[in-house]
């Protein structure tokens, strides 16, 4: 390529882009759209520029009702590609840009006219409210015959007060016709309904007074007004209001905007004016919130904006139809779609991401001749005999788990035990088809099943989760017994005698005929006058002995003190496996011999036994998250001692027991009982009068003092053991 022409091909090439440049370095931004209701039914919408709007260029349709802005040289930076409004005649505005230029088109409900005016950066589009009679515009975009509303008087027949979902108050206006034109505004805490063409009755024109039943309406208050009647609502807190009208009913909910867990759990009252009571189940909606004000507007055409604002395809049968007036601010779109469905006697089914809207009645046939003809084809299917191998659990007991009837034993031939249930009968029986049958071998713990492919391959899914091994937990006690005990006895023993000769005369004087025939006899043994010493053979004493001629005074001081500390631990274990009882003893038998007479009137002997065991029963049961609820029962029985009953002997046996039922975390040890004795004993004896002198009262007096402390504890750890799965 010559230089002259690749220079020309880069001027040309630079010049392109520039013009390229230069109409996007001047182009404007559309950057937010907003909306607000106006009086009259209007609805202001605006669209935020990033520089001065220039001139702009709409025009409108018919057919569908429509109004079109186009904007040259502006790109758009909406977040979203509509947005739905749904009050007035406007139902949603959207925004494209293709070619260097901007479209926004306003989706109306009915044909209705417009002014536009630009502030600024803003560029701000009034919508009028539109005919009343332009419902029939937007009914044939959707291909349905117009309705039109009619202007004849009708009568309010009742005012019902119910509790509805999530704690709102349930406001229903029966009349009786179903043209009836209400419209309903806030004003501050009051909630105003007019309705120019209903008459209210007399028995009507009371007071009702509803502040009992936890919602935010307080009152209701009908009153005629000019020809017409007006409900007056008076509300209470922060609350979202929503209408709509079916048929001869106007219906206004007024919901609290606090949590609905607020609301009485389980006691969903509902009051009606005549004071009958019934219940509303509560249900959660978790949609975005959308707004709707609706004049006889089609119910295909809610369904299709409901569609856009929850980004699910609804499939519309071809025998919905009708219109529908509503009126919903900040109403979640799940609940406004069972609103219009429960209006119009419709249901839905959803298939994932689709979902299929028809009368109740229509979706009722459509299942029911489903399953009609899965049960024709399972009726008509071939049958297979299958033969499944149990590895860890019993045969005979999952062949009857399979069957809801008791099944029927059957011995079979050679070694094999078996038995069998069969589905017969033409009824559905457990997991088998009415066709299915299932009996068992003891012998190789093997299932035999016959029945239709898709129940043996339900029954084999079914005992890949049953048929495992099951965990086993080892459980370990330890109960541990502690005594204690103090004891400290301080006693004396006191005498005192003599001899006196008078004219040969032998005088004896001491506290007891013992000591005096000691003196008698030249011993002078005078002791044992006042005897209060320590009772223990162990107890250390000291004596004195005082001699004056011929009297004597002996006393002797003794002393004991002693302690003692014990402790027992039993440590019982077993393993077993989950939801079975395990049991462990170890102790022995005391035998003891009774007499008993005979009818001769001999006497009879006997051997009896009593049992001292050390015994834990315990089944353990491993939930679901890991830990372990334990049923246990543990004993510790001791021979104290044998009490003598004339020549026999009897056993007398401490026994220690505790039953329970606790949850216990894997590998946590708890205390499950415990018991803690304390005794305390102070006993005095003394001589009367001697014994409370100040300095000599301890030769006249014995003190013992004893303490003991007894504590039982039992503690028990579980452990699972977990067995690898296959």
């Amino acid at each position: 390529m010559n230089k002259p022409r690749a220079w020309m091909i880069n001027v040309a090439l630079l010049a392109f882009g520039l013009v390229a440049v230069m109409p996007a370095m001047a182009a404007n931004v559309l950057q937010d759209v907003r909306y607000a209701s106006a009086p009259g039914g209007k609805v202001d919408i605006t669209l935020q520029f990033a520089q001065p709007v220039g001139d702009v260029q709409a025009f409108t349709t018919d057919s569908p009702p429509r109004i079109a802005i186009d904007l040259p040289d502006t790109t758009n930076e909406l977040s979203q590609r509509r947005v739905a409004i749904g009050a007035g005649a406007t139902s949603a505005v959207s925004a494209a840009e293709a070619g260097g230029r901007t479209r926004v088109v306003v989706d109306l409900f009915r044909p209705a006219g417009y002014t536009t005016r630009s502030s600024g950066n803003m560029l701000i589009l009034t919508v009028d409210a539109g005919s009343q009679g332009g419902g029939a515009s937007a009914a044939m975009a959707t291909g349905n015959d117009p309705t039109k509303r009619s202007a004849s008087t009708v009568a309010l027949s009742n005012i019902d007060f119910r509790r509805g979902e999530n704690g709102s108050g349930r406001i229903i206006l029966k009349f009786d016709g179903d043209s009836a034109n209400a419209d309903m505004r806030t004003e501050g805490n009051r909630v105003v309904v007019d309705v120019s063409n209903a008459q209210l009755p007399e028995k009507l024109r009371r007071k009702l007074d509803v502040g009992d039943f936890a919602t935010p309406v307080s009152s209701l208050e009908p009153n005629s007004n000019a020809g017409g009647t007006r409900l007056v609502i008076n509300t209470a807190g922060s609350n979202d209001t929503m209408a709509y009208q079916t048929g001869n009913e106007y219906i206004i909910e007024i919901t609290p905007k606090r949590s609905a867990a607020m609301a009485s759990a389980g006691k969903s009252n509902t009051v009606r004016a005549s004071g009958a009571v019934s219940s509303a189940s509560a249900q959660r909606y978790t949609g975005k919130p959308v707004t709707f004000n609706f004049q006889d507007v089609p119910v295909r055409t809610v369904l299709q904006l409901i569609a856009e604002e929850s980004n699910l395809n609804i499939v519309a049968s071809d025998t919905v139809s009708g219109n529908l007036t509503l009126r919903l601010i900040n109403v979640p779109w799940d609940q406004a779609l069972e609103i219009v469905l429960r209006a119009k006697s419709l249901d839905k089914r959803r298939d994932g991401n689709v979902v299929w809207v028809g009368p109740q009645d229509e979706l009722a046939k459509y299942e029911q001749a489903r399953e009609d003809a899965r049960i024709a084809l399972e009726t008509r299917a071939e049958t297979i005999s299958e033969y499944i191998a149990i590895n860890y659990g019993n045969a005979e007991e999952i062949a009857k788990l399979l069957t809801e009837d008791s099944k029927t034993g059957q011995q079979g031939g050679g070694q094999q035990g078996g038995g069998g249930a069969s589905g017969g009968g033409g009824q559905q029986r457990g997991f088998l088809s009415p066709r299915g049958s299932v009996s068992f071998d003891n012998r190789t713990n093997t299932l035999l099943v016959i029945d239709i492919p898709k129940k043996v391959q339900e029954i084999k899914e079914l005992l890949q989760v049953l048929d495992r091994p099951v965990d086993q937990v080892l459980i370990e006690a330890r109960i541990v017994i502690a005594d204690e005990s103090f004891g400290k006895e301080l006693g004396a023993r006191f005498g005192i005698g003599g001899i006196q000769t008078n004219n040969s005369n032998v005088v004896v004087i001491g506290s007891t005929v013992e000591s005096r025939n000691n003196l008698v006899s030249g011993t002078g043994d005078i002791t044992n006058s006042v005897n209060l010493g320590a009772t223990d053979e162990n107890a250390a004493s000291l004596g004195v002995r005082l001699q004056a001629g011929s009297f004597v005074i002996d006393a002797e001081l003794s002393a004991l003190e002693k302690s003692g500390r014990g402790e027992i631990v039993s440590n019982p274990r077993v393993i077993t496996s989950n939801q079975k009882e395990a049991i462990i003893r170890q102790g022995q038998e005391i035998g003891y011999k009774t007499t008993n007479a005979s009818s001769g009137g001999a006497s009879q002997v006997t051997v009896a036994f009593k049992e001292a065991l050390l015994e834990m029963k315990v089944t353990p049961t491993i939930t679901q998250d890991g830990r372990v609820y334990l049923n246990v029962a543990v004993k510790k029985d001791d021979l104290r001692e044998l009490l003598r009953a004339g020549d026999d002997l009897i056993p007398q046996i401490d026994r220690r027991e505790v039953n329970t039922a606790v949850l216990v975390e894997n590998g946590q040890t708890v205390v499950i009982g415990g018991v803690y004795e304390f005794k305390s004993r102070d006993d005095v004896q003394k001589v009367p009068f001697l014994g409370d002198i100040p300095f000599i009262r301890n030769f006249f007096s014995n003190k013992n003092k004893n303490n003991s402390k007894a504590e039982l504890l039992i503690f028990i750890t579980p452990r699972v053991l977990q067995t690898a799965r296959r």
